[in-house]
């Protein structure tokens, strides 16, 4: 999701928000005392947090963080113009998880596997799910950066629409698109579906998930791009004829904001998401769905293994810094990702799930009682729908502009995806 809620953005006033952090023994001397550290962060539910809590950082480490919280697209162009130029504006970057390919290929940030091993029992790295750490971050033998927010892929949907018509929280893909038809009632202005539609980024990641979940797959077993292979183009299908058929109008320029605020507002009966979202459904100060809402794991297709989609951020250290300042990135990242810290910073909102222990925190669950559905979703990961290869920036902004075109009615989806296949061909 790319997009901050209210409770985030009252705490980027960090002079308003009071946290009891347990202290921790990081740099408990003070030892970076005058470094400043540059954070460029996605604009997702933990920037605002990452702000609020920085201060107590500084409080027991005398390092400042400061943190630039940026777009997607922003994001990605800054912070690769400071790698390639060599400027050192960021110290600290936050990750996505189809980056990890790009990052290591062009050495942009630290390798911590070494750092890892050293510092194994005070990361308390069993505590953290092995899919977490193999996607966010992880690419061949190298650790280009250290999970701190995992995403579970996860169906949000309106339990009082589907009790009202006898229907059961769909379990495969062909259940929840039956589902999305039989729901949808514009006289009420109540859509059975929602996604993105948006040109770009937005619309290339939501179709890849369903894409996934209705058994398509980006690349082939030869791991060359397939974008056109005759499961991807009956997808598109599908996918086109929901958002005629089912989604709210004008979801065909929906990005994740539009998306969410769609279902928060009651208008979505079902809505594939990441559950960094979903603290905000039962936050009665943005949402009318609080008491209607259930939170479930993604469907698949029929028949198809039972694995679901993972995403998220890792924290990554930026190759061109002096080494005083790769020591005081790391520390931070130690503390941010340390159970107490880590607690606390889900428990302000940031919805950025990393360690098993946290699946069963009874402050947590009472908080958020969808952790039982997070968890059998990063035990049984995939974090490969969307490829994480050197070349997925490129195929992302193909099937960006592909999937809008066939949305939109400006083209077939067989036409579309031949053309971006012929496109992605000559990347490899």
């Amino acid at each position: 999701m790319k997009s901050l809620n209210s409770l985030t953005r009252k705490l980027a006033i960090a002079g308003l928000v009071s946290v009891a952090f347990v202290g921790s023994a990081i740099g408990a001397d003070k030892k970076y005392e005058g470094i400043t550290l540059t954070l460029a962060s996605q604009n997702d539910q933990f920037a605002a947090v990452l702000a609020a809590i920085a201060p107590k950082f500084t409080e027991e480490t005398g390092a400042t963080v400061k943190v630039d919280i940026l777009d997607y697209g922003s994001l990605l162009t800054k912070t690769t113009t400071d790698f390639v130029g060599g400027t050192g504006g960021y110290d600290l970057v936050t990750m996505d998880i189809v980056w990890a390919g790009q990052y290591a290929e062009n050495k942009y940030t630290v390798d911590l596997t070494e750092w890892m091993q050293r510092d194994a029992a005070e990361l308390k790295l069993d505590d953290i799910y092995p899919t977490l750490l193999n996607a966010l971050g992880h690419w061949g033998d190298k650790q280009v950066a250290f999970p701190f927010a995992g995403y579970a892929n996860v169906l949000a949907y309106r339990k009082d629409l589907f009790d009202a018509a006898g229907l059961k929280a769909p379990t495969t893909m062909e259940e929840m698109v039956e589902a999305a038809y039989k729901l949808t009632d514009p006289s009420k202005k109540i859509y059975g579906f929602v996604a993105n539609g948006q040109k770009g980024p937005a619309v290339a990641q939501d179709w890849m998930q369903y894409n996934t979940e209705m058994g398509g797959s980006i690349l082939g077993s030869d791991g060359k791009p397939a974008l056109n292979s005759e499961a991807n183009i009956k997808s598109l299908i599908v996918y086109k004829d929901l958002f005629m058929k089912a989604a709210p109008p004008g979801a065909v320029n929906y990005d994740w904001g539009g998306r969410e605020e769609s279902f928060r507002q009651g208008i979505a009966a079902t809505m594939q998401t990441w559950s960094v979202g979903a603290p905000g459904y039962y936050d009665p100060s943005i949402s009318k769905i609080v008491d209607k809402v259930a939170i479930t794991t993604a469907p698949r297709g029929a028949g198809l293994p039972k694995v679901y989609g993972i995403g998220g951020w890792g924290m990554a250290i930026n190759a061109g810094i002096k080494d005083t300042q790769k020591e005081a990135a790391w520390a931070f990242i130690k503390w941010l990702v340390s159970p107490p810290v880590h607690k606390e910073f889900n428990m302000m909102g940031a919805g950025s799930f990393l360690r098993k222990s946290e699946m069963t925190d009874p402050d947590l669950l009472k908080k958020f009682p969808f952790l039982p559905v997070i968890a059998e979703t990063f035990e049984h990961g995939d974090g490969e729908y969307r490829p994480r290869i050197p070349q997925y920036p490129e195929i992302q902004d193909l099937l960006g502009t592909a999937v809008n075109d066939v949305l939109v009615g400006n083209a077939d989806p067989k036409k579309a995806l031949d053309a971006a296949q012929e496109a992605a061909a000559k990347l490899f």
